[in-house]
């Protein structure tokens, strides 16, 4: 059991403490992320819900839902409601870039003006153009006269694309809309689902929201998955520290001390060439290596 234990005393090195903390912060990472991802597929579901039980309920009237100053709750998203009025088309909003199917457009927005005085901001449908700073004069024009109108409820936008400037915007609000327009207006927004009398010439209807849950599943599933490989990545590698070692001390590593040249084995010593240098006196004519004269009989 001693020699059980001393074998794993590495991990309480300074360097696999540091690892163990590192894989325990990207444990909770994972796990976290994961958990968020599962949370807004069961936020996507709860939502989808509500669309499917509202989208096609018998409508009420607006004043039922709406209200000026009463946030829409979030049950009453997709509500089917219905309001009499008549349109104002002067006070038409453009809703900028807005593209179908990779098509660009804008969305029509014209206030309802409803026989008390307050007004339903209603979606009319989509209008396909290249030009984001088309004017009302330029859209086809809401039928005239008394008009009744069934639609389903939105809520407002957030954020600065609310922003309303020369009646125009990048996303839909009652408020913005409402102070640039001067009107009273029911908080929310209604898109149009049909209207009576029909125009003369139809927008594009209004899209319904997907009902898909989209890849939540797959991403929360994904988040787990690298929490589980950094776990088992840290397992392995102190497996297999334990039982060959530390990487940079094992047999076949580069040598640590002295480089490749370190030590020198007898066959490293270079062959000898076999060559000697001869001897030479310095005396003149003593040199053995130096040639003698001839004499007159040719002979030495």
């Amino acid at each position: 059991m001693r020699s059980l234990l001393s074998s794993w005393r590495f991990l309480l090195s300074r360097r696999w403490v540091l690892f163990f903390l590192a894989i325990i912060v990207l444990g909770y990472g994972t796990w976290w992320l994961g958990e968020w991802q599962f949370g807004r597929l069961e936020d996507r579901k709860e939502r989808n819900a509500i669309v499917v039980a509202n989208e096609d309920r018998t409508p009420v009237q607006v004043d039922e839902v709406l209200a000026p100053g009463r946030p829409v709750a979030e049950s009453d998203e997709w509500r089917l409601i219905t309001a009499t009025g008549e349109y104002d088309a002067e006070n038409t909003v453009v809703v900028r870039y807005r593209t179908r199917k990779s098509a660009p457009g804008v969305e029509v927005v014209v206030p309802l003006v409803t026989p008390d005085g307050r007004a339903v901001l209603v979606d009319r449908g989509w209008f396909a153009t290249d030009n984001p700073e088309i004017g009302p004069d330029e859209l086809p024009a809401p039928p005239e006269g008394e008009v009744t109108i069934t639609g389903w409820v939105r809520a407002d936008g957030t954020g600065g694309s609310t922003q309303v400037s020369g009646r125009s915007t990048r996303a839909i609000a009652s408020g913005p809309i409402g102070k640039a327009t001067g009107l009273d207006v029911f908080t929310g927004f209604v898109a149009l689902k049909s209207e009576d009398p029909a125009p003369a010439e139809a927008l594009e209807p209004v899209e319904l929201p997907e009902l898909g849950e989209g890849p939540h599943f797959f991403y929360g599933l994904q988040w787990w998955f690298f929490g589980v490989l950094g776990i088992g990545g840290f397992a392995y590698l102190a497996w297999d520290e334990r039982r060959h070692g530390p990487r940079g001390e094992r047999q076949g590593s580069k040598r640590r001390q002295g480089g490749p040249f370190s030590r020198q084995s007898g066959r490293d010593i270079p062959p000898s060439t076999g060559s000697i240098t001869p001897d030479t006196n310095d005396a003149a004519g003593e040199s053995t290596n130096a040639a003698t004269r001839p004499n007159s009989s040719g002979r030495p």
